[in-house]
């Protein structure tokens, strides 16, 4: 079993920056894969980032060269810097990590850009 509680969302203006946090707990040994995907009102979920433990990062198109996707042994949290925010970026944002087949989820939070 894996834990995710997300936090750092909030409201921001176009043009501004957030960072989004993840800390993972429980079998934190056993993930292939985490990231991050949103979902904005009356939208479906879109991929936004992810981080093998191999160290592939992919990006989604939309946000390459705006976020980065980090993780931090230490504190076992994974990061989401996010710079130059559109109004379009505005949605929910989750964590996910994988392990095997099974894919667990966090809470969520809320990221709001006004333009």
């Amino acid at each position: 079993q894996v834990q995710l509680v997300e936090s750092g969302g909030g409201l921001v203006q176009a043009g501004g920056s957030l960072t989004l946090s993840c800390a993972a707990s429980g079998r934190i040994d056993i993930i292939n894969t985490m990231g991050w995907f949103r979902q904005a009102p009356g939208k479906q979920g879109d991929f936004v980032a992810q981080s093998t433990t191999g160290g592939s990062i992919n990006y989604a198109g939309s946000v390459k060269g705006r976020y980065t996707i980090s993780w931090d042994n230490a504190k076992n949290t994974m990061s989401l810097q996010m710079k130059n925010l559109k109004p379009e970026d505005t949605a929910v944002y989750y964590c996910a990590a994988s392990v095997g087949a099974n894919i667990y989820w966090g809470q969520g939070t809320q990221v709001t850009v006004s333009s």
